[in-house]
């Protein structure tokens, strides 16, 4: 059985799957704003997959990921905390580390043609690129929500503006999926397009998945976004997909 485990940045989805692929259990928490308090919690919630027959653990990182090990939590701020001690003392086998944005782009670009580029739009905005069902190496470091434009009377990063928890603030409304009216629908396009040329430019994709929150409701705006020559789709699983990225990337690391 393999182990998917997606720390977000305010929420933690533990998921085991079963050698089908099908998830025969959940569990999710918040995540903790202190490391350390996240480490004991994050334990707590695992003790209890501990008598599983788990051949692999998949960890997903908001952040950047080098030598299968985390460097950066993306907008957490955590510096020197170690997950692989704590993971090691629960389960015997393989534990891989990936950013979260690559596993959903592995899940989200399956079988599709050509080049993917998964866009989360969530608490910040992440990115990630795959191309024949492989994590492409510029997919490493590719971090979209960061771009900076003139918006609103000053300089601001993409994810400022666009990226869900972003819009819940200008809103203020609890969840983005909440909005339905035509002009705000219009804005968020607006808000989502300023990025798009640039990524799009630089790294020639031939399907973009819009995924997080955002990705709840792409019907209602996706007319609104400028034609670039991509296919924008929604995601298959907007709330899993990093999840079910973790469960495909586990098996391609035991036929490797």
């Amino acid at each position: 059985m393999i182990l998917a485990i997606d720390i977000g940045g305010t929420k933690t989805l533990i998921a085991l799957f079963s050698k089908r692929g099908r998830v025969v259990r959940r569990r999710k928490f918040k995540t903790a704003q202190g490391s350390q308090t996240f480490i004991r919690e994050l334990t707590t919630n695992l003790s209890d997959f501990k008598k599983r027959n788990i051949t692999g653990v998949v960890v997903a990182i908001p952040g950047v990921v080098q030598k299968n090990y985390s460097v950066s939590f993306g907008n957490r701020k955590w510096d020197n905390i170690d997950l692989i001690a704590p993971l090691k003392n629960l389960f015997d086998c393989p534990i891989w580390f990936e950013n979260d944005a690559n596993l959903a782009v592995l899940y989200e670009g399956f079988r599709l043609p050509g080049r993917t580029m998964f866009l989360t739009f969530s608490t910040g905005i992440g990115g990630g690129i795959a191309e024949r069902n492989r994590i492409l190496p510029e997919s490493n470091g590719f971090e979209p929500g960061h771009q900076k434009f003139w918006y609103d009377g000053r300089i601001r990063e993409w994810e400022d503006i666009a990226s869900a928890n972003a819009i819940e603030n200008y809103y203020h409304v609890d969840r983005a999926t909440d909005l339905r009216k035509k002009e705000v629908m219009e804005d968020i396009a607006k808000r989502i397009a300023l990025g798009l040329p640039d990524v799009v430019k630089e790294y020639n994709p031939d399907n973009i998945v819009l995924g997080g929150p955002m990705g709840k409701i792409f019907r209602l705006y996706s007319q609104y976004l400028p034609d670039l020559g991509v296919k924008y789709r929604r995601p298959k699983r907007p709330n899993e997909s990093v999840i079910y990225g973790c469960y495909r990337y586990a098996k391609q690391k035991e036929q490797e």
